[in-house]
C-alpha cells in the first residue's frame, strides 16, 4: 500500500532535535508523521545518557511510549520501560536521562518553551 509506512524504530536515521530552535544537546529525532507547523503527530525520541529537555507547556495532548531506558520528570517521576506516559494540555515540565532513552511520541498541539524558574 502506498498510503503505509512500516517503520523499524531500532534501525531509522535520527537528526538533531531541533524543534525549538537550536538542537538540544544529547537529543535526536526522527519524524513519523509530525507536522512542525499544527504540532500534531508521531516521531522517534532518542536521548542520550545525560540528555535535558527544554522545559515546556503543552499545549494540547502529549503522550509517549517508553521503548528502552528511564526518564526522570522534574518531580522526581521515573518513567520506565514499557510505559504510557499522557500530559494533559496545559501541564508543565522537563525531563532528563541519565541512562539514555528511546520514546515514540504521540502529539496534539505544539509544546511551548518556557523560562526555568
Amino acid at each position: 500500500m502506498k498510503d503505509r509506512q512500516v517503520i523499524d524504530i531500532h534501525n531509522i536515521e535520527f537528526k538533531p532535535f531541533d524543534r525549538y530552535g537550536s538542537p538540544v544537546p544529547k537529543m535526536s529525532w526522527h519524524i513519523i508523521s509530525y507536522n512542525q507547523t499544527s504540532g500534531h503527530g508521531s516521531y522517534v525520541l532518542k536521548m542520550e545518557p545525560g540528555a535535558q529537555t527544554v522545559p515546556h507547556m503543552h499545549m494540547g495532548f502529549e503522550e509517549f511510549l517508553m521503548i528502552e531506558g528511564e526518564l526522570i520528570d522534574a518531580d522526581g517521576t521515573i518513567f520506565k520501560k514499557g510505559e504510557f506516559v499522557s500530559f494533559e494540555p496545559g501541564s508543565k515540565h522537563s525531563s532528563s536521562s541519565k541512562t539514555g532513552a528511546l520514546i515514540v511520541v504521540f502529539q496534539r498541539g505544539l509544546n511551548q518553551a518556557i523560562d526555568q524558574d
